[in-house]
Order: structure tokens, then C-alpha cells, then sequence
């Protein structure tokens, strides 16, 4: 997904807008953790970029997309630009001196 969402259309509530995009955005990723996995591969991961502009975007985590969206719209900036592309995710093994502690009462 590669798309510049406008926050503030007229004739719209920009808070239902936002609600509406916050909402698109986990659309596509839920429809994106259904596809099929590939042989070898764990799970889907996510190259995220986000900002005003395709051109200012930055690379940012899956995490922290709700809250920079947050921000803009707090900044009540006019559009954000957003980048989700899938990926393929391996699993990386614990190093034998993390080993979770056992928990005491």
C-alpha cells in the first residue's frame, strides 16, 4: 500500500475521516497476515515509511503508525503519506543466556 490520505475533505468530519483511514490501514494488513505463507518463511512482516509528503516519508515501525497519524492529525496537517509493504519474516533463535527467568511468589 502506497497512498497519500487527505485528512481534511470537505464536506467530511475530519475525526470521521481519520476513524476511516485509521481503518483502512488495519484492513490491509489483516488481509495481508491471511495470504498464504511461502516454504521456509514464518510470518509477514511489514517495511513501513511514513510522513507529510512521499518525498519527507522516513522508515518508521508497524508499531508507530497509529500514533504518528495521531500527531498529524493533532497538527491538523492537511494529508500524510503511507507506505506498507509485506515482507517476508523469519523467526530468530533465543541466545542461550536469555532464556526467560522463572518467575517466583
Amino acid at each position: 500500500m502506497r497512498k497519500t490520505f487527505q485528512l481534511r475533505p470537505e464536506g467530511k468530519h475530519p475525526d470521521r475521516v481519520l476513524d476511516a483511514v485509521k481503518h483502512e490501514i488495519r484492513k490491509y494488513i489483516k488481509r495481508e497476515r491471511r495470504r498464504e505463507l511461502p516454504a521456509g518463511v514464518d510470518f509477514w512482516d511489514f517495511d513501513c515509511k511514513f510522513g507529510a509528503t512521499q518525498d519527507t516519508a522516513a522508515v518508521v515501525h508497524l508499531a508507530e503508525l497509529t500514533g504518528l497519524i495521531d500527531g498529524i492529525a493533532k497538527a491538523e496537517g492537511p494529508q500524510f503519506y503511507v507506505e506498507i509493504l509485506a515482507k517476508h519474516g523469519h523467526r530468530k533463535a533465543k541466545p542461550a543466556g536469555e532464556a526467560s527467568a522463572p518467575v517466583s511468589a
